[in-house]
C-alpha cells in the first residue's frame, strides 16, 4: 500500500476542481487531484459534456495565476451584451427586448465563453507540465478521516494520503461532505435543461440572448463561428415531462421548435450537436468546512443555469481559499485559515442561491398575470440607469 503526503488532495476533477490543482500547484504547493471518471476531452466522445461556462470578468485572474488562461483565450468568445427578452403574451413572440452592454460598467466584455469539454483538455494539459502537481483520473475517494494535523484519505487504487488541506470538489453529490456528515438544503423545481448547440444564419454579435416564456428560459450563448455559419450554445430549461419529450422529437421537429422558442431571433436553428438532458436544482451545504477540509464548487452550491453564476461562484471560492493560503503557508488547512474561508463565502453563497432561485421561479411562471408581472419588474429595473449598472455588477460579482 502506498502512502505519500501532499499539501494539498483536491477530490474531484471537473472544471473546478483541475481548476483547484492548478491554481495551488502554480502558488508552489504540492498538489495530487483524484477524479473516478477520465475526463472526456474529445468533442466528438459520446460522452463529451457540451455544456459550455462563460468566466465573468473576476474569474480571469484566478485563470491567469493558475496559468490557464492563456491556454483558454484563443478559444473563447467575448460575451459583451446580455439582451434578455420577454415573450410571455398570447403568442411566443418578442414583447419587451432590453439589452445590458458591458460597457455600461467596464471597458471589458462581461466574460467569455467556452465549452465544457475543451476546458478538461486545456486544464489537464497544463496540469501535465506542472512539477508539483498529479491528476490521477480513474482513481476515486474511498475513505476520508480527519485529524488535528491533516486529512487522511483512501484512494480506490489503495493509495493512502495525508493531506494538510482536503479540497471537495467533488459535485452536486459530494462523496467527502457525506463522509464528514455534512447536510445539504436541495430544492427540485421539477424542471431539466436540454442542452445542444445550433448554427444560424444570422450573426449572434456576441451578445448572450435570453428568451422568458414559460418553464424557464431559453439561452443562446455565443460560440466561435464553424465553417462560415454562426453558432451559439442552447439552454432551453423547461418543466421536467416536456424537456424529455423535447429531447426525443425527430429533429426537423425539434428544430422547428427550437427555432420557434427562439422566436426566430437568429433565423432558423439548425442542430450542431446531439441534445443531452440536465435536472435543474439548488443546493446549498450546511456548512463549507469540516476540520482539515474546505468544500467547494457543486459540493457547497448548486444553482441554475442563470446568469453564469455556476462556476463563477465556484471560481470565488478557489479565489479566497487560494489567497489566504498563500497568506500564510504554515497555517494551510488549519482552523484559522477555514474559519476565515467560511466568513469569507458563506454570506455570498447564500445570496446567490437565493437570488438565483428567485429567477428561476419568475421564469417558470406560466399564468399570464404572472408573466406581465415578470416584464413591468424587467422594464423597472433597466428604466433606471444606476440600478441596472448596479445590477450588472452585482451579477460579476464586482463592485
Amino acid at each position: 500500500m502506498d502512502r505519500i503526503t501532499v499539501d494539498i488532495l483536491v477530490s474531484g476533477g471537473g472544471v473546478a476542481g483541475l481548476a483547484a490543482a492548478a491554481g495551488f500547484g502554480a502558488a508552489g504547493f504540492s498538489v495530487l487531484c483524484v477524479d473516478p471518471a477520465p475526463p472526456v476531452t474529445d468533442e466528438a466522445d459520446p460522452d463529451a459534456d457540451l455544456r459550455t461556462t462563460a468566466f465573468l470578468q473576476p474569474s480571469v485572474p484566478v485563470l491567469e495565476a493558475a496559468g490557464l488562461w492563456g491556454r483558454l483565450s484563443p478559444h473563447a468568445t467575448a460575451l459583451q451584451r446580455m439582451r434578455i427578452v420577454d415573450a410571455g403574451g398570447e403568442t411566443p413572440e418578442p414583447r419587451l427586448i432590453r439589452v445590458f452592454d458591458a460597457a455600461d460598467i467596464s471597458d471589458l466584455p462581461f466574460g467569455w465563453n467556452l465549452p465544457n469539454w475543451l476546458l478538461r483538455r486545456e486544464m489537464v494539459a497544463r496540469i501535465g507540465e506542472m512539477p508539483g502537481v498529479e491528476f490521477r483520473p480513474g482513481t476515486a475517494t474511498r475513505s476520508v478521516l480527519t485529524r488535528e494535523g491533516a486529512a487522511l484519505v483512501g484512494l480506490s487504487d489503495g493509495t493512502r494520503v495525508s493531506a494538510r488541506l482536503l479540497v471537495a470538489a467533488d459535485g452536486r453529490n459530494s462523496g467527502v461532505r457525506t463522509a464528514l456528515g455534512i447536510g445539504v438544503r436541495t430544492i427540485r423545481y421539477g424542471q431539466k435543461a436540454v442542452v445542444f448547440a445550433v448554427s444560424h444564419p444570422l450573426p449572434h454579435e456576441n451578445v448572450s440572448t435570453e428568451i422568458h416564456r414559460s418553464g424557464g428560459p431559453f439561452t443562446l450563448v455565443p460560440l466561435p463561428d464553424r465553417d462560415g455559419a454562426p453558432r451559439s450554445a442552447v439552454i432551453w430549461m423547461e418543466h421536467g415531462p416536456e424537456a424529455q419529450r423535447l429531447a426525443a422529437l425527430p429533429e426537423a421537429d425539434f428544430e422547428a421548435g427550437a427555432s420557434a422558442r427562439s422566436c426566430n431571433l437568429f433565423g432558423p436553428l439548425t442542430l450542431a450537436s446531439r441534445r443531452m438532458v440536465w435536472p435543474i436544482i439548488s443546493q446549498i451545504a450546511d456548512r463549507i468546512t469540516a476540520e482539515r477540509t474546505a468544500l467547494m464548487a457543486e459540493a457547497a452550491h448548486v444553482v441554475p443555469p442563470i446568469g453564469a453564476q455556476g462556476l463563477n461562484m465556484s471560481l470565488a471560492d478557489l479565489r479566497v481559499l487560494i489567497d489566504l493560503a498563500t497568506a500564510d503557508p504554515a497555517g494551510l488547512g488549519g482552523r484559522a485559515m477555514l474559519d476565515a474561508y467560511a466568513r469569507a463565502r458563506q454570506g455570498d453563497i447564500r445570496a446567490r442561491v437565493t437570488g438565483i432561485d428567485a429567477l428561476n421561479r419568475a421564469s417558470m411562471a406560466g399564468a399570464r398575470g404572472l408573466r406581465d408581472l415578470r416584464a413591468g419588474a424587467l422594464e423597472a429595473m433597466y428604466a433606471v440607469a444606476p440600478l441596472r449598472r448596479a445590477l450588472m455588477q452585482a451579477g460579476l460579482g464586482v463592485r
